[in-house]
C-alpha cells in the first residue's frame, strides 16, 4: 500500500481534510472544549498512518504543502485587526503592557522550569518559543540552538491547551473583556489561539491577531538573551 501512496502528493492531502473534515463533525455532535478540531484530526491522522503502517515521509509529501499556506494564512490574520483599529489606539498602552508582561512571563516560566528540572540545553532552547506562531518559532528556535522538531510540537500542544481550556479559565477569573480576552489567548496560544478568539467575538479576534505578531517580535528579541541563562 505504501508503494502505492508514494506515487501520488494527494494522499496526505486527502487524508488531512478528511481527518479535520472529520473532526469538525465530532465536535459538532459533542460541543466540548476538549474535542478541538484541531487536537482530534491530529489523533485520526496518527491512528491512520500507525494502522496501514505508512510512512510519514510518504504522507508529508502532500501534507507540506497545507503548512506552505501557514505564513499567509497568519498574514491574513491583519484584516480583522485593521477592523478595529480604533479600538487598538484606544487600548494602545494596556496592549502594549500586556504583551511584554505575556512574553516575558512565558520565557521565565520555560527558565525556572527547565531549571528546576535539570533539562537539556538543546530542549531548553526548543521550548522557549512554545506561545509564538509555528512560522517564527522555527526560525527562533534554529537561531537559538533548539530543536525544531520539539518546538513545532510543543507549539502545537500549547496552541490546542490554550483553545480548551480557553472559556474555563474567563469564566473562573471572571475575564469579560473582548481586549484581554484576545490578547491573553493570541499571546499565549497563538494562530490556534486566535482560532479560538474568533469564536468569542470579532474584538477578541483582532486582538488575538495583533498578539501574533507583536508576541512574535518580542520573543525573536528576548529568546536569544534567556537561552544564554542556561
Amino acid at each position: 500500500m505504501d508503494k502505492i501512496l508514494v506515487e501520488t502528493i494527494y494522499f496526505g492531502l486527502v487524508i488531512s481534510f478528511l481527518s479535520y473534515w472529520i473532526a469538525v463533525q465530532i465536535r459538532k455532535k459533542l460541543p466540548f472544549p476538549i474535542f478541538n478540531p484541531l487536537l482530534i484530526s491530529a489523533i485520526i491522522c496518527i491512528v491512520i498512518l500507525v494502522v496501514f503502517d505508512i510512512n510519514f515521509d510518504t504522507y508529508n509529501k502532500g501534507a507540506q504543502f497545507i503548512t506552505m499556506l501557514l505564513t499567509p494564512a497568519t498574514v491574513c490574520l491583519a484584516v480583522p485587526l485593521y477592523k478595529q483599529v480604533r479600538i487598538l489606539l484606544q487600548h494602545l498602552t494596556a496592549i502594549i503592557i500586556s504583551l511584554l508582561s505575556g512574553c516575558i512571563a512565558g520565557l521565565t516560566s520555560i527558565f525556572i522550569m527547565s531549571l528546576l528540572m535539570k533539562v537539556d540545553p538543546v530542549i531548553y532552547h526548543s521550548l522557549l518559543p512554545k506561545s509564538i506562531t509555528t512560522a517564527i518559532a522555527i526560525g527562533v528556535s534554529d537561531k537559538i540552538g533548539g530543536n525544531s522538531t520539539i518546538t513545532v510540537g510543543v507549539v502545537i500542544v500549547t496552541g490546542i491547551l490554550g483553545a480548551i481550556i480557553a472559556k474555563s479559565i474567563c469564566k473562573a477569573f471572571k475575564i469579560s473583556h473582548p481586549v484581554a480576552i484576545g490578547l491573553a489567548l493570541g499571546n499565549s496560544a497563538h494562530a490556534i489561539g486566535t482560532a479560538k478568539a474568533l469564536e468569542f467575538g470579532e474584538i477578541e479576534g483582532a486582538m488575538s491577531s495583533l498578539s501574533i505578531v507583536i508576541a512574535g517580535l518580542l520573543t525573536v528579541i528576548f529568546a536569544p538573551l534567556v537561552a544564554t541563562l542556561l
